[in-house]
């Protein structure tokens, strides 16, 4: 399948106002890209692109005074098939973990690990291991926390959701994070886009998604205790430790957001 997937972001500046955008889709699905995902600046002004130290497309731009909106709009070719689902994958030991995935064992911005740990192993240290013990802390996010936009709070910890209850995706996926970490598996934050292909209608307002990927045995694997099951057209943009890392856009001066379009459809076949 094909899936058109994009975004328009509208800022008011007072002033000049240096940016650092991870919007590009990420690295490892450039070759599904159909129409690429170029970032287009109105007014426009120049655009530098680097490699961030987690491997994503990042982008630095300096937003002129006054409005200043950047769009984009790709089209990816999918597999289709929902995520994959693994119950036999083996938690790995940590003394064999590769040396690349032991940072995403420690405790980050937003995943307290060392005050979530007690809690941890009361909840799922007697369960089972591996995938199972993944998908138990999945199971415990998803009923713990209430999901609703008006609980968005950009500085909320996994500690914070934990003990509110509430939260967005991100809460979801932190929370869910430091719990791995906590029992000894390697966990990052990813973001991307996600719609609700495949899923039933009604449909909620269109946003950016955040998931977790585990890893367990040799790879990782995708988790999403926010759906908390397998879902189809999952567009990945950033990986990292926790939303720290894959801030969509980080401005550097005063500046105002007024305006947030995010798309995902799935384009009919001819």
């Amino acid at each position: 399948m094909k899936i058109r997937v994009g975004f328009e972001m509208e800022y008011a500046c007072p002033s000049p106002t240096p940016m650092i955008l991870a919007l590009n889709i990420h690295y490892s699905r450039v070759s599904d890209l159909v129409r690429p995902d170029h970032l287009v600046t109105r007014p426009a002004v120049p655009v530098s692109a680097y490699r961030d130290l987690f491997g994503n497309w990042c982008s630095r731009v300096v937003a002129p005074q006054g409005q200043f909106v950047l769009t984009t709009d790709a089209l990816v070719n999918d597999s289709g098939l929902p995520d994959i689902v693994v119950p036999s994958a083996m938690q790995t030991p940590v003394e064999d973990l590769p040396e690349s995935t032991l940072v995403y064992l420690l405790g980050s911005r937003y995943c307290e690990t060392d005050q979530l740990s007690d809690i941890a192993w009361q909840l799922f240290g007697n369960g089972p291991t591996g995938w199972g013990r993944v998908q138990a802390i999945c199971d415990f996010v998803h009923r713990h926390i209430a999901f609703g936009y008006q609980h968005a709070r950009r500085t909320r910890t996994a500690l914070e959701a934990y003990n509110e209850g509430l939260g967005v995706c991100r809460d979801y996926a932190h929370l869910g994070i430091a719990f791995c970490r906590c029992m000894n598996i390697p966990a990052r934050y990813c973001t991307g886009y996600l719609g609700d292909i495949g899923t039933e209608p009604p449909y909620g307002p269109m946003d950016f998604a955040g998931w977790f990927e585990a890893f367990l045995g040799d790879r990782w694997y995708t988790f999403d205790p926010r759906n908390n099951t397998p879902r189809i057209g999952r567009v990945l943009i950033a990986r990292g430790r926790d939303a720290c890392d894959v801030a969509l856009a980080s401005t550097f001066g005063p500046n105002t957001l007024q305006r947030f379009k995010v798309w995902t459809d799935e384009v009919p076949a001819d």
